[in-house]
């Protein structure tokens, strides 16, 4: 412990001024002398004095990182939050008779599918991913639902969100006897229609491109068969020509 560190005097509380004594007074080497009350201190006297004055530049590294890894996590939390409300923004915007977002994704053979090319047909389109456990219960009902009302104009449609490797999705889709195309998703997609909350979600479109209904997480077969009916039940509507421009992945068409 160094006296220097000290700048008050512990029995008057003036600022010490080492080497300055009252006149007459005795010097000490290796203490301090109070100008005030000419009080002299040894280092000893100092023992649990009080705070010392750190010196300049002197930080701890601990808190440095601490510091940073705070001020991290608040600008991930904040572009999250943004995130969050922007989508909640869009999700808001999509009713049951809103316009379904029109997008264009890559197909694993690498041709690339538009939503608005199958107007006139009922869609179901599922937002999924490999390693979702209810994923992987509910895709087999949607093959078997493909097969039975695919003749009265039913198209599902996979669009994969969970950043895998075409092989991954590949071998998936295999075992699974999956019966219907898969897309890769794109971010904006999914900020598109609301940001995805939960996987799996699915929107039900009609013959003329509106939502008609929404399913998030894992509902019943009979929930998703009577979605299907009523995407079926809507009229056609306007053709792909003429239909009204939404958000694609790609950017605006």
């Amino acid at each position: 412990m160094k006296i220097e560190e000290f700048q008050f005097c512990p029995k008057c509380g003036a600022a010490l001024n080492q080497g300055t004594a009252p006149e007459g007074a005795p010097k000490t080497v290796g203490a301090v002398t109070c100008g005030a009350c000419g009080t002299t201190f040894q280092a000893s006297d100092f023992a649990g004095a009080g705070p010392q004055a750190s010196a300049p530049g002197n930080r701890n590294p601990l808190a440095l990182v601490v510091v940073a890894v705070v001020a991290a996590a608040m600008l991930y939390f904040g572009m999250h939050m943004a995130r969050r409300t922007g989508s909640a923004a869009a999700s808001s915007l999509l009713t049951k008779s809103s316009e379904a977002p029109d997008f264009s994704l890559e197909q694993l053979d690498g041709k690339s599918m538009r939503l608005s090319d199958l107007r006139g047909k009922a869609v179901l389109l599922n937002f999924w991913a490999t390693w979702c456990g209810p994923c992987k219960i509910e895709t087999p009902w949607l093959v078997e639902l493909q097969n039975q009302y695919g003749h009265d104009g039913l198209q599902v449609v996979g669009v994969e969100m969970g950043d895998d490797g075409k092989d991954e999705i590949t071998k998936f889709m295999k075992d699974m006897g999956m019966n219907y195309p898969v897309l890769i998703g794109k971010e904006a997609v999914g900020e598109a229609y609301g940001g995805v909350p939960a996987l799996p979600e699915t929107f039900f479109i009609g013959r003329d491109g509106k939502i008609v209904d929404k399913i998030i997480g894992l509902k019943g077969k009979a929930e998703i068969e009577d979605s299907i009916k009523k995407a079926l039940d809507t009229p056609a509507g306007n053709s792909p020509a003429t239909a009204a421009t939404a958000t694609t992945a790609d950017g605006p068409k």
